[in-house]
């Protein structure tokens, strides 16, 4: 079978076709930015390459078209694929249908930590010898690639999800107790053709939600059109599956509050089923408790509070599939997180260089409050581009200033097609902020304010056409 997929190299259906390729399938694709390094990593896989969405590229007529959500009508490929009635399908439909089916699905969702959770679960199960699959917006650390099959390498343990008392037994009829899966839940719309979130697909046994606030302005009218989708999600993990759900989220309670029928457990810091009490005020150390038992302690290089629910959460998944929890706890001494999650790009003349994948102020916020929390009184500089749709769209705007309420200088990158103005923004953050037309500027700006002992965090969930790696180059 060959397989055409649209917008390959989109890091979700990137993944998707890795899989295909695992799979023994045929594989080619179009996208119209085609470079490195997915570029490179899918043509290792010996995975055809086409340049643009031409509808020559699907004259020679593949069996399937699988579609990534950034296709629209109007797009050349696209309107060829309907005239010429090609077989087509989403890619979350095709993952659900040809990967996920029969596997022990566990589904990572929430506004914010999907990749870092979904990570760190793999992470965990895989040091638990359960050799899970996985699909990951991002490159894990531990595992070098974003997706893999891993089918049926050993057996999981997800017929412990009940614990030692009510082992439901695993039959040959029942697969899903079969090949645990990670997947990071999505909730962004499935394609041009089917305007229900990603992550409806999945069908997971167990399923995180991490948290829930707004986001998405280009397709989510309010929060309530969120919940909604989350709540599409609950109803399909079954009664004897697990919810592991933020305990602090009000939001979320509500959505289960529309209607719950598989047994949850909550975790929090001081509160919920699992709860985290910090040995270290920065999220790098703390002690673990189980319904009131004391379950051990984690040390680990990540930092914030954040961080912490991420690894609460991940950790409760792995237990709800059958890993002993305290067998765990080393595994997260050696957790790699993925790229761009504050990652450490650099360190010239003391001055540290960092890039962090931000999209919203809660996500702005957090992690700046888990580095002023390392760093004490060093001073800390953010490089902020408005990348998301929501955020060029001009949503989080009001939430922008507050959330930068931990850096001692900010520059604003305010390009001039941006349809708000930054100004509003800036002028907020009293003196600790200013704007930059271009990249190139905005270097310059924070150069001059650059001094030895600086922390200075580069913010965009996009490309910001290289500039924390430029800046290194320039300190240097």
């Amino acid at each position: 079978m060959r397989l055409h997929i649209l917008g390959i190299c989109g890091t979700f259906m990137g993944g998707v076709a890795a899989l295909a390729r695992e799979l023994g399938l045929e594989v080619e694709g179009s996208d119209a930015n085609v470079y490195p390094p997915m570029s490179t990593q899918l043509e290792a896989l010996g995975i055809r390459l086409m340049d643009g969405y031409a509808a020559e590229h699907l004259e020679s007529a593949p069996d399937l078209v699988v579609v990534g959500n950034a296709m629209t009508r109007g797009n050349p490929a696209v309107e060829y694929m309907l005239d010429a009635q090609l077989r087509y399908v989403s890619g979350p439909q095709w993952l659900g249908e040809t990967v996920l089916a029969g596997r022990g699905v566990l589904a990572v969702a929430g506004t914010h930590g999907k990749t870092t959770t979904s990570s760190l679960l793999a992470h965990l199960l895989e040091s638990a010898g359960m050799a899970p699959g996985f699909l990951i917006g991002g490159v894990p650390g531990n595992f070098g690639v974003s997706a893999r099959l891993a089918e049926n390498r050993g057996q999981s343990r997800l017929s412990e999800m009940f614990g030692a008392n009510q082992r439901p037994q695993k039959t040959d009829s029942d697969p899903g107790f079969l090949s645990p899966f990670v997947i990071e839940a999505d909730e962004y719309d499935t394609a041009f053709f089917d305007k229900r979130s990603k992550f409806v697909h999945y069908r997971p046994r167990i399923a995180i939600l991490n948290n829930l606030e707004y986001d998405h302005a280009d397709i989510f009218p309010d929060v309530a059109a969120i919940q909604r989708q989350f709540h599409h999600l609950v109803r399909t993990v079954p009664g004897n599956g697990r919810l592991i759900v933020n305990a602090h989220d009000e939001r979320l309670a509500e959505v289960l509050a529309m209607g719950c029928w598989t047994p949850v457990e909550t975790f929090g810091i001081g509160r919920g089923d699992w709860q985290a009490e910090l040995i270290e005020a920065d999220g790098s150390a703390f002690k673990v408790m189980r319904k009131g038992e004391p379950v051990g302690e984690v040390h680990w290089p990540l930092l914030g509070n954040h961080s912490v629910m991420n690894a609460l959460a991940a950790l409760a998944a792995a237990t709800a599939a059958g890993a002993d929890p305290r067998a765990l706890l080393p595994a997260f001494a050696s957790f790699e997180s993925v790229k761009r999650r504050m990652e450490l790009v650099g360190e010239v003349h003391g001055v540290r260089v960092y890039d962090d994948f931000a999209h919203h102020p809660t996500a702005i916020a957090t992690t700046l409050a888990g580095l002023r929390a390392k760093v004490g009184r060093a001073r800390i500089l953010v490089a902020l581009e408005p990348r998301s749709n929501s955020m060029r769209l001009g949503a989080h705007a009001e939430a922008l200033a507050p959330s930068l309420a931990d850096a001692d200088a900010v520059v604003f990158l305010h390009r001039p097609e941006l349809p708000w103005d930054a100004q509003r923004v800036t002028d907020a953050l009293q003196g600790r902020g200013s704007t930059a037309p271009g990249v190139d500027a905005l270097l310059a700006a924070l150069r001059a304010q650059t001094r030895p002992g600086d922390h200075v965090v580069f913010m965009s969930n996009g490309g910001f056409e290289g500039a924390p790696r430029r800046f290194v180059e320039l300190l240097a």
